[in-house]
């Protein structure tokens, strides 16, 4: 569609769609006959990761099938290739499970909610952070108790809430689009007793986990030096860098800054770097935290380096206009986050493995739901909200017209990607059993409890 097609001809464009790719079919799932292994694909993915820390990550996997979902995008990515899709193209955040939804503090440090996670992000078909938002949901709410109706309902909440977000964003204005933003300040107001206590604690703990926070739990202070602690598996102590590697590193780091953020980096100087476990999906990727310091020892900031790898998503997809992966992570976080963080930026590793890496805050007022304190009644509306949210972060780059003219006014989208969640939760369990089947065979070897 050209720049010069009218409002009704995107609508339209998307209407037609319908023909091709009718949204009652979003509720099938390929039959498994020819599936890859999930084992397997897990286990080609950690080819390029550090080979004792991948035992960690298959552990944390083999927790729950709610877990084993979390680290497993590869898996369900490869599962929707197969399946038709609309074409309808939005930057994807690629791994859109509830988890990867959460709060954070804006530059204006407003506490803000929104999508957190873009390692694997890529341009693509818009239902497919749907279904895996949808299909997230239904796993979870399984494990804490809910029934399969109620699993069913709250993926469908969930994909009403994105549907009639995208109808309401297509009426509005480039600007106003781009301006949205879901304040947590409201948020408590939507709910009720427990369920409102519980959120305004999480948004307070949220306030306090600034760079303060992380210095307090991660440093000590050792020979009047300030340092950070070893904590074996999970955060070790790396060789000092020489002079020239810190500089590179950081000046490469520097250039993918904007001018104003580069002159605030300047007057921070490098003290001290460890190697730190991160996540699920992400254990055995290169990750080091690094501690600034600023005017005086009191005025301290903590960064993460966090490496970028291939998506998961672009074994199945065209590939997007970056070529360096901590570029596509940053591009792709700042195309959908309402607000991004001031120290976002990219660099690459030493020259001898030229590894790809981005830049971020450790800890910026950031915090997610714990879905195992949630009742149900709570999952459903936290999955509402991050549907919600979803809609607004393929709002920017997506036609949001043609979108909300393949989904409609009415509820046939979200039946059929609510019967899809059922049928997904169903797979994953199955290859939940799977990864544990493995472990207990001996061919993967596992790290519990870490």
């Amino acid at each position: 569609m050209t720049e010069s097609a009218t409002a009704a001809e995107r609508t339209e464009l998307g209407r037609a769609v319908r023909s091709v790719v009718p949204r009652s079919s979003h509720g099938g799932l390929s039959a498994p006959e020819g599936r890859a292994d999930p084992v397997t694909l897990l286990q080609r993915q950690a080819v390029t990761r550090l080979p004792d820390l991948v035992p960690i990550r298959y552990g944390r996997m083999a927790v729950s099938p709610f877990a084993f979902l979390r680290g497993a995008a590869a898996v369900m990515a490869a599962d929707l290739a197969v399946q038709p899709h609309t074409g309808l193209t939005v930057q994807l955040c690629g791994d859109a499970h509830l988890l990867n939804f959460g709060v954070y503090g804006s530059p204006e440090r407003a506490l803000l909610f929104d999508l957190n996670d873009f390692d694997e992000t890529l341009p693509g078909p818009f239902e497919w952070d749907v279904k895996r938002l949808a299909a997230s949901l239904a796993v979870a709410a399984g494990s804490i108790g809910a029934g399969r109706s109620q699993a069913r309902e709250t993926a469908r909440a969930a994909v009403q809430a994105y549907r009639e977000s995208m109808r309401r964003l297509a009426a509005l204005g480039e600007l106003a689009v781009w301006y949205e933003r879901i304040d947590t300040t409201e948020l408590p107001s939507l709910l009720r007793g427990g369920d409102r206590r519980r959120a305004e604690g999480r948004l307070a703990a949220a306030r306090r986990r600034d760079s303060l926070h992380a210095v307090a739990k991660l440093t000590e202070v050792r020979g009047g030096r300030r340092r950070i602690v070893a904590r074996p598996p999970l955060i070790t102590r790396i060789p000092m860098p020489d002079t020239e590697t810190v500089h590179a590193i950081l000046d490469g780091y520097r250039e993918t800054l904007p001018e104003e953020r580069r002159e605030l980096l300047d007057r921070f100087r490098f003290v001290d770097a460890a190697a730190k476990v991160v996540g699920v999906g992400s254990v055995g990727t290169r990750c080091f935290v690094v501690l600034l310091q600023g005017r005086d020892a009191d005025d301290l900031l903590v960064l993460q380096l966090k490496e970028a790898e291939r998506s998961v998503l672009e074994e199945h997809l065209p590939s997007g206009p970056h070529d360096h992966h901590g570029h596509r992570v940053v591009a792709g976080q700042k195309l959908m986050q309402a607000a991004s963080d001031i120290f976002l930026g990219w660099t690459s590793g030493p020259a001898a493995e030229a590894r790809h890496f981005y830049w971020r805050q450790l800890r910026d007022m950031k915090g997610s739901a714990e879905v195992e304190s949630m009742t149900p009644r709570m999952l459903q509306r936290y999955g509402t909200l991050c549907g919600t949210a979803l809609a607004r972060a393929h709002a920017r780059s997506g036609d949001r017209l043609a979108i909300a003219g393949y989904l409609g006014g009415g509820a046939v989208f979200d039946e059929a990607v609510a019967d899809f969640a059922l049928r997904y939760a169903t797979r994953t369990a199955a290859d939940h059993a799977r990864l544990r089947e493995a472990i207990a065979a001996g061919l993967v070897d596992a790290r519990s409890g870490i």
